[in-house]
């Protein structure tokens, strides 16, 4: 692979995390739920003050977890966003649903929550909403519509660490959310993920599930004298080292976000002269919504356009990239589509690109890429 003098995204380490590896090690306690699990869950728990989170081996076994806890099965139905990552889809569809995907907003690549309750029905069990680039879809019109036909919201809030809504966090709203900390992501740990579970009469079946159908949990606890097999599960625990690594993330999350979106607002005053032109357009911010700095966007005309683009500042050394492509349209799953066109999704799929953003990211190199993409479009 080409070596790009400014990649896409580039792992940020805080300092600290070689040094509570070692703690961890030196504990006796690598595998899960040991010292630094504990301490991340905690954090969580009293920042944003969610229900019960556990952290889990990636936010796809998030997902899994909550398909699980939901009791999904053949011949249930999940409304979901085509324009999302595959595995905000995938764990309904490994129990057996039928996915329904809804379209995007006209202005946002998030859920078009209008679109959503024509969709519903009685085989219908969940909605799951991705809050994209960690900008919030619009929770008090589709609480309404969760709470008028009693269905289950799930959140997928991979992106979406230390973002809100009307100043609630992302994460707080579903029944169950799922966060990732991948190393694409503001805070990571290489791969990892949680499960934030807001309904409290689903915690203890979570802790079962994610001990592979055991009531390991509650034995260690003390609150049986032997654990067995008592449940359907998986093993959905990380190592204390990738929670030890995550920690000393959490630790530095200020400073980390603070820096990431001082990077977007330079992004989006030095391309807002194209936007003015009706060259591009940018992203924006709702006023129920806040900025967390996850990722920067900008969409092209056409796809034609932004490959020339791609190429263009690849061959400066720069690496920007495409994001999703419609799921209803994937090779899965086109067949078992309804047939309903779903244009904002696709539009999004053409022409949305995601421009380099990460915490080591510099000024001058920020400077350079949008000056680069309007010398494009000066010649194109």
């Amino acid at each position: 692979m080409k070596n790009f003098t400014i990649p896409f995204n580039k792992p940020y380490f805080t300092g600290k995390e070689l040094e509570y590896i070692r703690k961890t090690v030196s504990s006796g306690k690598i595998s899960g739920d040991g010292i630094y699990t504990f301490k991340c869950q905690k954090f969580f728990e009293d920042k944003y003050h969610f229900g019960k989170t556990l952290l889990t081996t990636s936010c796809t076994d998030a997902l899994e977890m909550c398909a699980l806890l939901l009791n999904i099965k053949s011949g249930d139905e999940v409304i979901c966003p085509s324009y999302t990552f595959v595995s905000t889809a995938n764990p309904f569809v490994l129990r057996g649903a039928k996915i329904v995907f809804a379209d995007s907003m006209q202005d946002s690549p998030n859920i078009d929550v209008s679109k959503i309750e024509s969709l519903i029905n009685k085989r219908t069990k969940a909605v799951i909403i991705v809050h994209y680039g960690g900008i919030a879809c619009e929770m008090d019109k589709l609480m309404r519509i969760i709470k008028k036909h009693r269905i289950s919201l799930i959140e997928d809030c991979a992106q979406s660490i230390d973002s809100f809504y009307k100043n609630i966090p992302l994460g707080s709203f579903g029944k169950f959310s799922a966060f990732s900390f991948h190393e694409t992501k503001n805070i990571i740990s290489g791969e990892g993920g949680m499960i934030v579970i807001n309904d409290k009469k689903y915690v203890k079946r979570a802790e079962i599930v994610r001990e592979k159908g055991t009531n390991r949990a509650s034995f260690f606890r003390g609150e049986v004298n032997k654990y067995g097999w008592v449940d359907i599960g998986s093993s959905f625990l990380p190592s204390d080292i990738i929670a030890a690594i995550l920690y000393s993330q959490l630790e530095n999350l200020k400073r980390i976000q603070a820096k990431r979106i001082a990077l977007w607002n330079i992004y989006y005053s030095s391309l807002k002269s194209l936007e003015k032109e009706g060259t591009i357009i940018l992203p924006e911010i709702p006023d129920y919504a806040t900025n967390n700095g996850h990722l920067f966007y900008m969409l092209c005309r056409n796809i034609k356009e932004r490959e020339a683009l791609i190429s263009y500042l690849k061959s400066f050394g720069i690496l920007s990239v495409f994001h999703y492509l419609s799921l209803h349209k994937s090779p899965f799953y086109r067949k078992k589509h309804d047939g309903r066109k779903l244009p904002n999704s696709d539009k999004f799929s053409d022409c949305l690109l995601r421009l380099p953003m990460y915490y080591k990211l510099q000024l001058k190199q920020v400077n350079l890429i949008t000056q680069k993409i309007k010398q494009f479009y000066k010649n194109y």
